[in-house]
């Protein structure tokens, strides 16, 4: 049989052969740059392995378009090497990164009926099956839905865009903003990722810069053509407050790097919650208390400190420690308006009060604060 490939109008290698696509649903993973996101997809493919185990005769493919295809080896994936050039290309015309995220699920649908693209921050609360049962044609599966556009006439989208859209006749007040953490939809249905590739090439220009440009142009290309449906109860996506779910993420690939497809790996995942590991609410009055004893403008900066301190059960969740020690810096910087610099820690942390309420836990998060850069 032959078969060629040629670039389409949005730099996408379209497969020209006659080969049927597979109907096996196809999840994706777009990977490139710092190792922690590398550390996030692992989890989250881990995360959706421990459901998938317990449907062994399903079948679901797995690919990661990656720049280092190193992390995935231990990994049941399709690598799908991803370089330089080739990201470049498909950010162009304008540099555009989060533009890849279209042109891969394109890509994956000219060869699948059915395909889901997922972000790395994210982990599964249920079978990745769940999610496909709910991409049907006809259908664009997000994440989830924000507002309507016309509920925040403050944000640049809305400020920068409005008029423009509204004369183009492709959106207004009512349309639906989504969150394209998930994207999933059929091969029937790929021509919508032309459509938000095309409108992201001529927005960006007009957009000052507006981060979720990219899954703005999604909304816009569904709207009034396709279903949407979200998925927020069956993947938790942890675009907020990341730097405590990246704890729960690291602590988990430091335990399971040898074996992230063990039992216990596969076990481990599960205990990884959606719910941020605060003290209870009886400690933290706890903590205010005892803090009263400090200068007025220490105590919110040693309470929030103390927060780190709380011996969890769950050990993912006491990994979140050393986080809510630079989160109480950061908010104690925007407190004062200026560095909570070496000087000032010694200062407070040579507190008698600070010594006592601290105590054999005081020098740790001391040298902790003293080497991590502050915000």
């Amino acid at each position: 049989m032959r078969a060629f490939a040629v670039l389409n109008a949005h730099g996408i290698l379209q497969s020209m052969n006659t080969t049927a696509p597979t109907s096996r649903p196809q999840l994706v993973y777009l990977v490139f740059g710092a190792e922690t996101y590398h550390q996030e997809a692992v989890f989250s493919i881990a995360s959706a392995l421990s459901f998938l185990r317990d449907e062994p005769d399903t079948g679901i493919d797995i690919q990661v378009f990656t720049d280092n295809p190193e992390p995935y080896r231990l990994l049941p994936v399709r690598v799908r090497p991803l370089d330089e050039a080739t990201r470049k290309r498909w950010s162009e015309p304008h540099g555009y990164h989060f533009r890849t995220k279209h042109v891969v699920l394109r890509q994956v649908l000219q060869e699948s009926e059915v395909a889901l693209l997922i972000d790395t921050d994210t982990f599964f609360h249920h079978s990745p099956l769940a999610l496909f049962e709910r991409v049907q044609p006809g259908t664009l599966l997000c994440n989830a839905f924000y507002t309507k556009y016309g509920d925040n006439h403050e944000s640049i989208l809305y400020s920068a865009l409005y008029q423009r859209l509204l004369d183009m006749g492709v959106a207004d007040d009512d349309m639906m903003t989504l969150n394209s953490g998930v994207m999933g939809l059929t091969q029937q249905d790929a021509h919508i990722l032309d459509r938000s590739i095309e409108l992201m090439d001529e927005l960006f220009p007009h957009a000052q810069g507006a981060y979720t440009l990219e899954e703005f142009c999604l909304s816009i290309a569904a709207y009034r053509t396709l279903n949407v449906r979200e998925c927020p109860d069956l993947i938790h996506h942890y675009w907020s407050r990341k730097q405590l779910f990246r704890a729960k993420v690291k602590a988990w690939i430091a335990k399971h790097r040898a074996n992230p497809t063990s039992a216990t790996a596969l076990d481990d995942t599960r205990q990884v919650s959606a719910h941020l590991p605060r003290p209870p609410r009886l400690q933290r009055l706890m903590y205010k208390l005892i803090t009263l004893a400090l200068p007025k403008h220490q105590q919110q900066f040693i309470r929030e400190i103390l927060y780190g301190c709380y011996e969890h059960e769950n050990e993912f969740d006491q990994a979140c420690g050393p986080v809510w020690w630079d989160k109480a810096r950061q908010n104690q910087e925007e407190r004062q308006g200026r560095p909570v610099d070496a000087h000032l820690l010694e200062h407070w942390f040579g507190n008698p009060v600070v010594r006592l309420i601290l105590g054999e836990r005081r020098e740790a998060i001391y040298e902790h604060l003293i080497k991590s850069p502050g915000k």
